[in-house]
């Protein structure tokens, strides 16, 4: 029994144990970073990961929607939580909010042994209505310089399908040009880049703002963020956009949805289900 057939049957057994009367709307994949160590300028690292608010709540509103959600990272491993992530203010200052979503996350199917994105890409893709991409800073680190993970992005930019990222998970969006490795390492080495072929050059999106990235760089004292993540969109070509500083804002574009900042998540959700249902019609 291969990975992909577990995975179905452990969201099956969730389904039948939840007393589920309704089949599930259809499935949409949820891209997680496998890594968890940021590197910085000074060679030092930041322990980073998911943030829980950025993953939590969408999944939660997308699974009330009636939607079943399929994990994946690049290596097929337990996704990290940033721990700084595991904190009231990320969900209204309720900490009983906090906890539900902590939970269900724990609990989600394939938490602790997602699918690799070589096994996604091996099985049928058309299988999925849309795709999903948390944040925290951990996608700067595997998933913008991916060209595995940009099949998966081209697959549903073609199809168009929604594809929906927030915070840092935009810079996801990176991997779906001709060499996104070059490209991230020539930010790394504070370079300009030069973006070839990448399939959302022109739209609209927005992503974690310079003003928001200082804040958290401030927090690491003298260290410092090998590249700002607003600036590598722009300079690959899309057209950016903006709200003030810690304000939820959610930009469409097509089939591509993207929130800035962790306080988008309801928002984002909202608009990815939208899009979802439209395409159900």
């Amino acid at each position: 029994m291969n990975k992909t057939t577990t995975v179905a049957l452990a969201i099956a057994g969730a389904l039948l144990a939840g007393n589920a009367t309704a089949a599930s709307k259809g499935e949409v994949l949820v891209l997680l970073s496998s890594e968890n160590q940021l590197p910085l300028k000074d060679g030092k690292h930041y322990p980073t990961g998911y943030y829980l608010n950025e993953f939590g709540v969408p999944a939660d509103q997308l699974l009330k929607a009636g939607y079943t959600l399929v994990l994946v990272t690049p290596k097929g491993n337990a996704p990290s939580v940033d721990e700084r992530s595991i904190d009231p203010q990320y969900f209204g200052g309720e900490v009983a909010e906090m906890q539900r979503i902590h939970q269900l996350v724990q609990g989600l199917p394939g938490i602790d042994d997602t699918l690799s994105v070589k096994e996604v890409l091996d099985g049928d893709l058309d299988r999925y209505a849309g795709l999903f991409i948390p944040g925290g800073h951990a996608p700067l680190i595997d998933l913008a310089n991916n060209p595995d993970v940009g099949v998966l992005l081209r697959h549903f930019h073609q199809a168009g399908k929604p594809t929906a990222a927030i915070c840092h998970g935009p810079i996801t969006l990176l991997s779906a040009q001709r060499d996104p490795v070059g490209y991230r390492t020539a930010l790394a080495r504070s370079e300009a880049p030069a973006a070839r072929d990448w399939v959302y050059q022109g739209y609209r999106m927005t992503i974690f703002s310079d003003p928001e990235e200082q804040v958290f760089e401030g927090s690491l004292k003298d260290r410092r963020l090998q590249f700002y993540p607003a600036k590598a969109m722009a300079a690959a070509g899309g057209q950016m956009a903006y709200a003030e500083a810690w304000k939820p804002y959610v930009v469409v574009d097509r089939e591509l949805i993207t929130g800035q900042n962790p306080f988008s998540d309801k928002a984002l959700a909202k608009a990815l289900i939208e899009q979802l249902e439209r395409k159900q019609h």
